[in-house]
């Protein structure tokens, strides 16, 4: 190729590109680069103590200071394992609840990744301390505490309350729906269920016999795996049939004989999703002081209504703060007029809540019917004012914006454990975590925490 009667083509490549632009049999030049190039044959200095890995102001460190001063009595009941007697030593639970509450703070819901987080994240390595973590140590800890779990998130409130983080003009209740770890295909009917129950004892019992027999091929371990695993599975289905008598009974009479109980998770149940869609979930209730967006009272029911849920939560808001609220600001999937009535006379408390739209399009919601009793009427009477109105935009501001927050923050979109009283575990630590988090802002108002640290491989 004449390259006289052709102007060169000037490319700006790195040299590692020079064969690949010489195979196009086009002319150019070449303009060699300055760059700044990996070499992983350099020799990286870290600190040698993990007491220094971490800046004084990190969010590690005031997680960790912050939960050093609560009362961690309850999780050391169980250790049995002494100085000087056998078997290896326990994980400190301190050190559980520091990595289980940064860990939340970050947005991190699974136990192996919090696990793989131990050994490649300066922050879990750090709270760690030099202590090797496992997978089954954390995944257990998270759920099987909820005895502990629960006097913990009292003992928080309770701790910010008497440094004045908390105050009681006005406190908001609002219901979550979060998914459950079960598909809507794992839904049965009776028969199903009873026929799978059948299927599964009857593979427990071929497993056990060739086990007796010595005629399975498997190795011990892969026996003893295949074993538990049938046996949970007859478990599941077991207390999937127990489900049924309490599915049945939220019915109405013609739907019963359609009742479908799921066999992953039997307690979750369908429930209509933000997104309009239906799926198996779980009901997490929060009540927040509106000041502070302080959680003060949290459960996980399986009902999709939230109607049943005023009295509780206030009986339990008044349990954990010691005292209730000037008002108590609902939506109206609460309202009922019986729990309008308790709340007022019983509780004393001010209900702020949406007056339903009346039948007859002609009649003021806000006048007070004959049928109601001196609190109803005084709470219809009262939402028609422009002072509760104003007040009562306070719930989307703030207990709406939690929720919004634990899905956002804290990665509760879908809980990755089954059963009721596991995924409450999983709430209460939610709820801790947004309470430590508010405790270390308003007491380090000041001196704010550092940005988070990067993810850093050190293997």
């Amino acid at each position: 190729m004449d390259t006289t009667q052709e102007p060169s083509v000037v490319v700006t490549v790195p040299d590692s590109s020079v064969e690949a632009m010489a195979s196009l049999g086009v002319p150019w030049v070449f303009r060699p680069l300055r760059l700044r190039r990996a070499n992983r044959e350099d020799v990286i200095r870290v600190p040698a103590r993990l007491e220094d890995w971490l800046p004084p102001d990190h969010l590690a460190r005031q997680i960790w200071t912050t939960v050093e001063g609560l009362d961690l009595a309850e999780f050391y009941v169980d250790i049995q394992v002494e100085d000087g007697t056998p078997g290896a030593p326990a994980t400190d639970p301190l050190l559980l609840v520091a990595v289980w509450v940064y860990a939340t703070s970050q947005g991190e819901t699974c136990a192996r990744a919090v696990a793989d987080l131990c050994v490649n994240h300066v922050a879990y390595i750090w709270l760690c301390g030099g202590v090797s973590m496992n997978y089954h140590t954390l995944s257990d800890f998270r759920t099987q505490y909820g005895a502990a779990l629960d006097p913990l998130m009292t003992q928080v409130v309770q701790r910010m309350r008497d440094a004045g983080l908390i105050e009681f003009d006005a406190h908001a209740q609002d219901g979550m729906r979060v998914r459950a770890s079960a598909g809507a295909a794992s839904f049965h009917r009776e028969a199903t269920l009873s026929k799978s129950l059948e299927k599964a004892q009857a593979q427990v019992q071929v497993l056990e016999q060739a086990r007796a027999a010595e005629t399975s091929d498997l190795s011990a371990r892969e026996q003893a795996a295949r074993e538990r695993a049938a046996q949970e599975r007859v478990e599941r289905l077991t207390a999937a049939q127990a489900e049924l008598p309490a599915v049945r009974a939220v019915k109405p009479a013609d739907e019963r004989g359609d009742a479908r109980v799921s066999s992953t998770d039997p307690e979750a149940r369908v429930m209509k999703m933000a997104d309009g869609g239906f799926r198996p979930a779980y009901n997490w209730e929060f009540v927040v002081d509106t000041a502070r967006l302080v959680i003060t009272g949290v459960e996980v029911v399986n009902a999709g209504s939230d109607k049943a849920q005023t009295l509780p939560m206030l009986a339990q808001d008044q349990r954990r703060c010691g005292r209730l609220p000037h008002d108590w600001l609902m939506d109206g999937g609460f309202v009922t007029l019986s729990a309008i009535e308790a709340a007022e006379v019983e509780q004393r408390v001010r209900v702020l809540a949406p007056v339903p739209e009346p039948k007859d399009e002609t009649r003021d919601r806000y006048t007070p019917l004959p049928s109601d009793s001196p609190a109803v009427a005084e709470w219809r009477q009262r939402m028609g004012t422009d002072e509760a109105k104003e007040t009562y935009k306070l719930r989307a501001a703030t207990v709406e914006c939690v929720n919004a927050q634990a899905r956002t923050s804290h990665g509760v979109y879908q809980v990755r454990v089954r059963g009721r009283a596991k995924v409450r575990c999983v709430a209460l630590w939610v709820a801790i975590t947004h309470n430590v988090l508010i405790w270390i802002r308003d007491a380090h108002a000041q001196t704010p925490p550092a940005a988070l640290a990067q993810p850093v491989s050190l293997a």
